[in-house]
């Protein structure tokens, strides 16, 4: 089973299997066809008082993370959804609109699933 990452922007692909958008809000200037969304997941997305702190500032990235699975672990029923997806469809692709390709929730979130934290 593989969980892959990908901006929303970037064209989507057959060997991205099950795709997951992974943000609380839709990204801008993306048609639902064109961004080949399987689950819109907004819940597993940060709170929205979380972004807004986060501001993707590069120097908040570390306590981001931190604070992010802490919201994460009130949310055991969606992350056991994402784990069945994993299951039932082989490949999965948590996707993001973040122009920041190494610090964003779907970063975390792959790494969360994959229990390598």
């Amino acid at each position: 089973m593989t969980i892959n990452i990908k901006r929303a922007y970037e064209t989507s692909e057959k060997s991205d299997g099950y795709r997951v958008l992974v943000d609380r809000l839709w990204p801008c200037g993306i048609s639902k066809e064109k961004a080949g969304i399987d689950l819109w997941l907004k819940e597993v997305a940060p709170s929205t008082e979380l972004r807004k702190w986060f501001g993707h500032d590069p120097e908040r990235w570390p306590e981001f993370q931190s604070k992010y699975r802490t919201e994460l672990k009130n949310h055991k029923d969606l992350l056991e959804q994402l784990k069945q997806v994993e299951v039932d469809h082989k490949t999965m692709t948590l996707v993001y609109a973040a122009r920041d390709e190494s610090r964003n929730e779907a970063v975390v979130l792959k790494q969360v699933l994959e229990g390598s934290v």
